[in-house]
């Protein structure tokens, strides 16, 4: 079998995780790295890798590629993505797809337009803890609550646009919020959600740092969700509750197994490559959504500034 051939764009603190993945794959090979920083690239240059300053350079003068990995600052996704596509590059790309619903509503019509494979990279769907809970459900799930904490500075690094909430999008709810939104569409069989409430706390910057946003997910029987997250949490805490049908309650701690910081995405990112793989494999059966996920991002943040509220779904206490 040939390997895939990977570019990966953007070398700043998440591809560790993607250039573990690929080395650890045999299914796939690094061809090409690329970063606005010379000083990120001299290692790879150094290997005999092919580098590259920017992404159009490498559409111009790089290898043949079967597809790019993206993990540049968000608000550079929608960009960056868009040259990919519309050169015919199948493309993984972290989340947030984009910073605004319409850019990623554009990536999704080109990408079809391309017939190209478009895949927004949700690493806590590949999480063992979780997969191990929820091949364990023998009952629907009646209520789902996730938590996402981290001191948001210990993750950073040299990646200060986190920081910045024009470049970031806003804060823990655009950057954190994909992800969490998305577990709770993993764990409701990819059910479509839509937020009734949220409350966001910002620092004097203007960097959302506390959040709670409530959902439902529709359908003969509404499955309510809350999604609470802070990046100003001393330390990690990831996990996810859920309320069956019968009352009963089931939980998986995310970072269970693994205590090192950030541990656990060694095995999720090598989780994304092998689904982005499967999405080359059979693109007609990829369904991205990374469109929805940033929509419920820019719902939530439009609730919180207006106080809309939606009483019928308040989450009762004991459910908390």
């Amino acid at each position: 079998m040939t390997p895939r051939r990977i570019a990966v764009i953007g070398l700043g603190v998440i591809s560790r995780f993607y250039l573990a993945a690929i080395e650890a794959d045999p299914r796939f090979e690094l061809a090409a790295v690329c970063d606005l920083d010379d000083a990120a690239l001299a290692g790879h240059l150094a290997a005999g890798l092919p580098v590259f300053p920017d992404h159009r350079a490498l559409l111009a003068d790089g290898p043949e590629l079967d597809g790019a990995v993206v993990t540049v600052p968000n608000d550079a996704h929608a960009p960056v993505c868009r040259d990919l596509l519309a050169a015919g590059l199948p493309v993984c790309v972290e989340k947030p797809l984009a910073t605004h619903p319409a850019d990623a509503r554009e990536l999704e019509r080109l990408a079809a337009e391309r017939g190209t494979v478009l895949f927004t990279a949700f690493h806590r769907r590949y999480n063992a803890p979780l997969l191990e809970l929820l091949a364990g459900l023998d009952q629907p799930v009646r209520q789902v609550r996730v938590r996402y904490f981290e001191l948001i500075e210990e993750h950073v690094g040299r990646d200060r646009w986190y920081l910045d909430p024009a470049r970031c999008g806003g804060g823990c709810v655009a950057d954190n919020g994909p992800n969490a939104f998305d577990l709770v569409r993993r764990c409701l069989g990819e059910a479509p959600l839509t937020v009734t409430r949220a409350e966001i706390e910002r620092d004097a910057a203007g960097l959302d740092r506390e959040a709670v946003v409530d959902l439902v997910a529709d359908g003969p029987h509404p499955v309510r969700a809350r999604v609470e997250l802070d990046w100003s949490y001393p330390g990690e805490l990831k996990d996810v509750r859920l309320i069956l049908a019968d009352g009963s309650v089931r939980t998986a701690d995310l970072l269970a197994g693994n205590p090192g910081f950030k541990e656990s995405l060694w095995h999720e990112y090598r989780g994304i490559l092998a689904a982005f793989g499967a999405a080359l494999d059979a693109p007609a059966g990829h369904r991205d959504g990374g469109a929805h996920a940033l929509q419920l991002v820019h719902t939530a943040y439009r609730l919180a500034a207006t106080a809309v509220t939606h009483p019928a779904i308040r989450i009762p206490q004991e459910a908390r």
